[in-house]
């Protein structure tokens, strides 16, 4: 074969593959493109992936400003701080909830030291209220409220405590927790990802509680704080007092959303005659493992 010959024989073969993958093309036509049912389903997907709350200082237009990151430890440390809208002006207007317009936790980054405390707030925007931060560390401090025509945030900033810091591992899980002469049994289900009801039962000295009074609008408040990155999870109490359906003891529900599996502190504010105590718990999330049921001393649950 002469070296025309082999030439027109090469320039068929092209011509023979191009025209298969014409063919094709025109078989299967364009790559198709994302639908609008798609679309909407990756947007939801993306917002049921919302990071937990706490973990920002900034979110939605709003930003937690301490007016210094760094203190030295003391009984009675005084912090101001403002919430800033997305113009960097200071926000007066909140939306009350559970009794206070913005409620404050202060916790210890091991988790061996927490507040709930509720600043005063002045005309120009700025929170104050003191602390007992008498054990240094690095502390993280959330900001819970509504902005007026907003929805509910929790914003977090770090707070640094000088002095001597003596780290403390995290207490093993347990379904009680002792505060003084009253017991706390913690009963329930909680499962990654939903919100999850668990009843906390109060007794003192062997017998149930059943004259619980009121606090922050409800029997109980709960907080409970992802261990690994101190994630602030939103526990919701079940009724409320004076609705003629909650008892008042000796359990409280609440349901509890955790997103993750691992170790959560809970944190369970209640209050008996005048005075406000703090039963702090140790909740190892797995999967869909049950909390043993626990009962407080000297009666059934």
């Amino acid at each position: 074969m002469n070296a025309a010959s082999k030439f027109t024989g090469f320039t068929l073969g092209l011509a023979a593959v191009f025209g298969i993958a014409l063919a094709v093309g025109a078989t299967l036509g364009p790559e198709p493109t994302e639908s609008a049912h798609d679309a909407k389903g990756r947007e939801a997907m993306s917002e049921s992936e919302e990071l937990p709350a706490g973990l920002m200082a900034s979110e939605n237009g709003y930003t937690l400003r301490l007016d210094t990151a760094q203190t030295t430890a003391a009984a009675n440390v005084p912090l101001r701080f403002r919430i800033l809208n997305r113009d960097g002006a200071p926000v007066t207007s909140y939306v009350r909830s559970h009794d206070k317009d913005l409620h404050l936790i202060v916790v210890r980054r091991d988790m061996a030291a927490f507040q709930h405390v509720h600043p005063v707030l002045d005309q120009a925007g700025a929170w104050s209220v003191p602390l007992d931060l008498t054990r240094a560390g690095d502390y993280r401090v959330f900001a819970d409220f509504t902005p007026d025509g907003g929805k509910n945030l929790t914003l977090g900033a770090d707070l640094r405590v000088a002095g001597n810091y003596d780290a403390q591992a995290l207490p093993a899980p347990s379904t009680t927790a002792q505060v003084g002469e009253y017991t706390v049994a913690l009963n329930g289900t909680v499962t990654p990802g939903q919100a999850s009801k668990v009843v906390l039962s109060v007794s003192r000295n062997g017998k149930p509680v059943t004259d619980l009074q009121p606090y922050l609008g409800a029997y109980g408040h709960l907080v409970a704080l992802r261990a690994a990155d101190l994630a602030y999870l939103h526990v919701h109490p079940e009724g409320s007092p004076g609705d003629g359906m909650t008892p008042a003891g000796p359990g409280i529900t609440f349901y509890v959303d955790a997103p993750s599996t691992g170790d959560y502190r809970l944190f369970l504010d209640f209050q008996h005659q005048g005075v406000v105590r703090t039963a702090e718990f140790t909740l190892s999330v797995a999967g869909s493992a049950p909390i043993p049921a626990a009962e407080p001393a000297g009666h059934g649950h």
